[in-house]
Protein backbone atom coordinates (compact mmCIF):
# COMPACT_ATOMS: atom_id res chain seq x y z
CA UNK A 1 0.00 0.00 0.00
CA UNK A 2 1.32 3.14 -1.06
CA UNK A 3 2.42 5.88 1.98
CA UNK A 4 0.05 8.52 1.56
CA UNK A 5 1.13 11.92 2.74
CA UNK A 6 -1.51 13.90 4.93
CA UNK A 7 0.79 16.86 5.91
CA UNK A 8 3.84 18.52 4.12
CA UNK A 9 5.35 21.65 4.75
CA UNK A 10 7.81 23.33 2.51
CA UNK A 11 10.71 25.83 3.48
CA UNK A 12 7.97 27.35 6.20
CA UNK A 13 8.56 30.49 7.90
CA UNK A 14 6.22 32.55 10.42
CA UNK A 15 7.65 35.82 12.07
CA UNK A 16 5.63 37.36 14.83
CA UNK A 17 5.15 40.88 14.42
CA UNK A 18 6.35 42.86 17.34
CA UNK A 19 4.58 46.28 18.68
CA UNK A 20 5.10 48.81 21.11
CA UNK A 21 2.56 50.38 23.64
CA UNK A 22 1.13 52.22 21.02
CA UNK A 23 0.17 49.49 18.29
CA UNK A 24 3.12 50.26 16.44
CA UNK A 25 4.86 48.11 14.60
CA UNK A 26 9.07 47.43 15.90
CA UNK A 27 10.60 44.45 14.35
CA UNK A 28 9.43 40.55 14.25
CA UNK A 29 10.62 37.58 15.86
CA UNK A 30 10.93 34.24 13.58
CA UNK A 31 9.08 31.49 15.23
CA UNK A 32 9.70 28.86 12.49
CA UNK A 33 12.30 29.49 10.14
CA UNK A 34 12.80 27.46 6.76
CA UNK A 35 10.84 24.02 8.16
CA UNK A 36 10.13 21.38 5.60
CA UNK A 37 8.25 18.04 6.27
CA UNK A 38 6.53 15.23 5.49
CA UNK A 39 3.99 13.20 7.49
CA UNK A 40 2.38 10.33 6.20
CA UNK A 41 -0.85 9.21 7.10
CA UNK A 42 -1.01 7.14 10.22
CA UNK A 43 1.80 8.27 11.55
CA UNK A 44 2.92 8.91 14.91
CA UNK A 45 5.25 11.69 15.02
CA UNK A 46 6.51 13.73 18.03
CA UNK A 47 7.89 17.49 17.80
CA UNK A 48 10.18 17.96 20.96
CA UNK A 49 11.50 21.31 21.85
CA UNK A 50 12.36 23.60 25.12
CA UNK A 51 10.15 26.81 25.53
CA UNK A 52 10.42 29.34 22.08
CA UNK A 53 11.91 27.03 20.21
CA UNK A 54 9.02 27.14 17.75
CA UNK A 55 7.07 23.55 18.31
CA UNK A 56 3.43 25.27 19.11
CA UNK A 57 3.54 27.45 16.44
CA UNK A 58 4.62 25.04 14.00
CA UNK A 59 1.65 22.64 15.46
CA UNK A 60 -0.65 25.77 14.50
CA UNK A 61 -0.08 25.96 11.13
CA UNK A 62 -0.93 22.20 10.80
CA UNK A 63 -4.43 23.18 11.86
CA UNK A 64 -4.49 26.73 10.11
CA UNK A 65 -4.82 28.89 13.61
CA UNK A 66 -1.45 30.55 12.12
CA UNK A 67 -0.87 30.53 8.09
CA UNK A 68 2.79 31.13 6.74
CA UNK A 69 4.42 34.33 6.42
CA UNK A 70 6.41 32.42 3.62
CA UNK A 71 6.43 28.56 2.14
CA UNK A 72 4.05 26.56 2.37
CA UNK A 73 1.46 24.07 4.07
CA UNK A 74 -0.90 21.61 2.72
CA UNK A 75 -3.04 19.49 4.47
CA UNK A 76 -4.68 16.64 2.36
CA UNK A 77 -3.04 18.33 -0.05
CA UNK A 78 -5.03 21.34 0.50
CA UNK A 79 -2.84 25.33 1.00
CA UNK A 80 -3.87 26.14 4.04
CA UNK A 81 -2.92 29.88 3.34
CA UNK A 82 -6.18 30.25 1.22
CA UNK A 83 -9.22 30.91 3.89
CA UNK A 84 -11.63 28.50 1.13
CA UNK A 85 -10.07 25.68 2.47
CA UNK A 86 -9.19 26.85 6.70
CA UNK A 87 -12.98 24.44 7.17
CA UNK A 88 -11.52 21.66 5.65
CA UNK A 89 -7.99 21.67 6.66
CA UNK A 90 -9.73 22.01 10.35
CA UNK A 91 -11.94 18.83 9.84
CA UNK A 92 -8.93 17.16 8.58
CA UNK A 93 -6.66 17.92 11.59
CA UNK A 94 -8.05 18.26 15.03
CA UNK A 95 -6.21 19.97 17.74
CA UNK A 96 -6.25 19.74 21.68
CA UNK A 97 -4.68 21.88 23.38
CA UNK A 98 -2.93 22.00 26.47
CA UNK A 99 -6.08 23.03 29.10
CA UNK A 100 -8.70 20.91 28.84
CA UNK A 101 -11.14 23.53 30.33
CA UNK A 102 -10.56 25.64 27.67
CA UNK A 103 -12.10 23.04 25.19
CA UNK A 104 -14.92 21.62 27.27
CA UNK A 105 -17.98 23.48 26.91
CA UNK A 106 -21.06 21.07 27.30
CA UNK A 107 -22.55 20.76 30.68
CA UNK A 108 -22.79 16.66 30.16
CA UNK A 109 -19.41 14.44 28.91
CA UNK A 110 -21.48 12.75 26.12
CA UNK A 111 -22.88 16.37 24.66
CA UNK A 112 -19.84 17.99 24.83
CA UNK A 113 -18.65 15.20 22.43
CA UNK A 114 -21.40 15.61 19.99
CA UNK A 115 -20.93 19.29 19.73
CA UNK A 116 -18.27 19.26 16.63
CA UNK A 117 -20.22 16.48 14.48
CA UNK A 118 -23.21 18.63 15.52
CA UNK A 119 -21.77 21.69 14.38
CA UNK A 120 -21.18 19.52 10.89
CA UNK A 121 -24.51 18.58 10.40
CA UNK A 122 -24.25 15.15 11.15
CA UNK A 123 -27.55 13.49 11.01
CA UNK A 124 -28.58 12.89 14.98
CA UNK A 125 -28.88 9.31 15.10
CA UNK A 126 -25.37 9.64 13.83
CA UNK A 127 -23.85 11.97 16.23
CA UNK A 128 -25.15 9.55 19.33
CA UNK A 129 -22.81 6.75 17.22
CA UNK A 130 -19.79 9.10 16.65
CA UNK A 131 -20.17 10.21 20.83
CA UNK A 132 -20.41 6.29 21.69
CA UNK A 133 -17.44 4.95 19.30
CA UNK A 134 -15.33 8.00 20.54
CA UNK A 135 -16.05 8.03 24.06
CA UNK A 136 -15.17 4.00 23.88
CA UNK A 137 -11.99 5.16 21.61
CA UNK A 138 -10.18 6.46 25.16
CA UNK A 139 -11.78 5.09 27.83
CA UNK A 140 -14.33 7.54 29.12
CA UNK A 141 -17.49 5.73 28.02
CA UNK A 142 -18.64 4.87 31.46
CA UNK A 143 -18.55 8.20 32.18
CA UNK A 144 -20.85 10.05 29.19
CA UNK A 145 -23.57 11.10 31.77
CA UNK A 146 -20.67 12.53 34.14
CA UNK A 147 -20.39 16.82 34.15
CA UNK A 148 -17.12 17.72 33.01
CA UNK A 149 -16.25 19.16 36.30
CA UNK A 150 -16.29 16.03 38.41
CA UNK A 151 -13.52 14.74 36.09
CA UNK A 152 -9.82 14.91 36.59
CA UNK A 153 -7.61 16.69 34.70
CA UNK A 154 -5.87 13.53 32.38
CA UNK A 155 -10.29 12.38 32.18
CA UNK A 156 -11.23 15.57 31.08
CA UNK A 157 -8.14 16.14 28.30
CA UNK A 158 -9.32 12.33 27.29
CA UNK A 159 -13.06 13.68 26.42
CA UNK A 160 -11.11 16.81 24.77
CA UNK A 161 -9.59 14.36 22.61
CA UNK A 162 -13.65 12.58 22.23
CA UNK A 163 -14.28 15.59 20.93
CA UNK A 164 -11.73 15.97 18.36
CA UNK A 165 -12.13 12.39 17.06
CA UNK A 166 -16.04 12.82 16.75
CA UNK A 167 -15.50 14.70 14.21
CA UNK A 168 -13.53 12.35 12.24
CA UNK A 169 -10.24 13.76 11.85
CA UNK A 170 -7.47 11.95 9.67
CA UNK A 171 -5.03 13.53 12.26
CA UNK A 172 -4.84 14.67 15.57
CA UNK A 173 -2.28 17.40 16.71
CA UNK A 174 -2.04 17.43 20.76
CA UNK A 175 0.06 20.40 21.10
CA UNK A 176 1.66 19.50 25.02
CA UNK A 177 -1.43 17.79 25.87
CA UNK A 178 -0.11 16.75 29.02
CA UNK A 179 1.44 19.95 30.63
CA UNK A 180 -1.16 20.81 33.44
CA UNK A 181 -1.70 16.77 34.23
CA UNK A 182 -0.35 14.43 37.14
CA UNK A 183 1.74 11.47 36.11
CA UNK A 184 -1.48 9.06 36.09
CA UNK A 185 -3.20 12.00 33.47
CA UNK A 186 -0.07 12.11 31.63
CA UNK A 187 -0.03 7.98 31.32
CA UNK A 188 -4.05 8.13 30.20
CA UNK A 189 -3.59 10.53 27.77
CA UNK A 190 -0.44 9.30 25.84
CA UNK A 191 -2.11 5.65 26.01
CA UNK A 192 -5.49 6.93 24.48
CA UNK A 193 -3.71 9.00 21.68
CA UNK A 194 -1.33 5.61 20.58
CA UNK A 195 -4.46 3.59 20.98
CA UNK A 196 -6.03 5.71 18.68
CA UNK A 197 -2.98 5.40 15.96
CA UNK A 198 -2.47 1.56 16.52
CA UNK A 199 -6.83 0.78 16.46
CA UNK A 200 -8.34 3.52 14.23
CA UNK A 201 -4.65 4.56 12.02
CA UNK A 202 -5.32 8.41 12.51
CA UNK A 203 -2.17 10.27 12.40
CA UNK A 204 -0.87 11.76 15.33
CA UNK A 205 1.41 14.71 15.73
CA UNK A 206 2.18 14.79 19.55
CA UNK A 207 3.95 17.92 20.63
CA UNK A 208 5.74 17.54 24.15
CA UNK A 209 8.76 18.70 26.41
CA UNK A 210 8.02 15.29 28.38
CA UNK A 211 10.73 12.37 26.69
CA UNK A 212 8.98 9.45 28.21
CA UNK A 213 6.04 10.20 25.87
CA UNK A 214 7.51 9.99 22.63
CA UNK A 215 9.44 6.65 23.66
CA UNK A 216 6.49 5.04 21.46
CA UNK A 217 6.75 7.37 18.64
CA UNK A 218 7.57 6.34 14.80
CA UNK A 219 9.59 9.30 14.44
CA UNK A 220 11.01 12.34 16.62
CA UNK A 221 11.48 16.07 15.09
CA UNK A 222 13.88 17.87 18.10
CA UNK A 223 13.24 21.71 17.29
CA UNK A 224 15.25 24.50 18.30
CA UNK A 225 14.99 28.33 17.62
CA UNK A 226 12.48 27.51 14.81
CA UNK A 227 14.50 24.80 12.86
CA UNK A 228 14.50 21.21 13.17
CA UNK A 229 17.65 20.51 14.26
CA UNK A 230 17.08 17.04 14.92
CA UNK A 231 14.79 14.23 13.13
CA UNK A 232 15.03 10.12 13.60
CA UNK A 233 13.16 7.39 15.31
CA UNK A 234 13.18 7.96 19.44
CA UNK A 235 15.96 5.40 19.58
CA UNK A 236 18.04 7.34 17.03
CA UNK A 237 17.15 10.94 18.92
CA UNK A 238 17.95 9.26 22.18
CA UNK A 239 21.28 7.81 21.07
CA UNK A 240 22.57 11.65 20.97
CA UNK A 241 22.28 12.29 24.69
CA UNK A 242 24.87 15.34 24.73
CA UNK A 243 23.61 16.76 22.13
CA UNK A 244 20.32 16.73 23.43
CA UNK A 245 21.48 17.84 26.58
CA UNK A 246 23.59 21.17 24.48
CA UNK A 247 19.48 21.59 23.65
CA UNK A 248 18.79 22.17 26.94
CA UNK A 249 16.21 18.85 26.86
CA UNK A 250 16.26 15.78 29.16
CA UNK A 251 16.54 12.23 28.11
CA UNK A 252 14.49 9.39 29.32
CA UNK A 253 15.72 8.36 33.03
CA UNK A 254 16.39 4.59 31.54
CA UNK A 255 18.44 6.43 28.43
CA UNK A 256 20.40 8.68 31.08
CA UNK A 257 21.06 5.96 33.25
CA UNK A 258 22.15 3.63 30.82
CA UNK A 259 24.59 6.24 29.03
CA UNK A 260 25.81 6.94 32.31
CA UNK A 261 26.65 3.57 32.91
CA UNK A 262 28.43 3.42 29.63
CA UNK A 263 30.91 6.15 30.21
CA UNK A 264 31.69 4.39 33.42
CA UNK A 265 32.88 1.15 31.49
CA UNK A 266 29.64 -1.04 30.96
CA UNK A 267 29.34 -2.63 27.43
CA UNK A 268 25.84 -1.44 26.95
CA UNK A 269 23.70 -0.81 23.67
CA UNK A 270 23.56 3.21 22.77
CA UNK A 271 19.82 4.45 22.64
CA UNK A 272 18.40 2.22 25.51
CA UNK A 273 14.52 3.37 25.91
CA UNK A 274 12.91 1.86 28.92
CA UNK A 275 13.57 0.66 32.10
CA UNK A 276 12.75 -3.16 31.01
CA UNK A 277 15.58 -3.00 28.07
CA UNK A 278 18.05 -1.38 30.92
CA UNK A 279 17.12 -4.86 32.79
CA UNK A 280 17.30 -6.71 29.81
CA UNK A 281 20.81 -5.25 28.59
CA UNK A 282 22.19 -5.58 32.41
CA UNK A 283 21.09 -9.60 32.68
CA UNK A 284 22.56 -9.93 29.26
CA UNK A 285 25.95 -8.76 30.94
CA UNK A 286 25.91 -10.83 33.64
CA UNK A 287 24.92 -14.23 31.46
CA UNK A 288 27.85 -13.49 29.16
CA UNK A 289 25.00 -11.84 26.50
CA UNK A 290 25.88 -8.98 24.31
Amino acid sequence: MEQRSIIETDRLVYEYVRRDEEGREVGSTRAVDDVSLQVNQGDFIAILGHNGSGKSTLAKHINALLVPTAGTVWVDGKDTSLESNAWDVRQTAGMVFQNPDNQIIGQVVEEDVGFGPENMGVPTKEIWERVEESLKAVGMYEFRKYSPNKLSGGQKQRVSIAGVLAMHPKCIVLDEPTAMLDPNGRREVIRAARALNDVENVTIILITHYMEEVIHADRVLVMDAGKVVMQGTPREVFSQVERLKSLRLDVPQATLLSYELKKGGLPLPDGILTAEELRDALCGLGTGGE
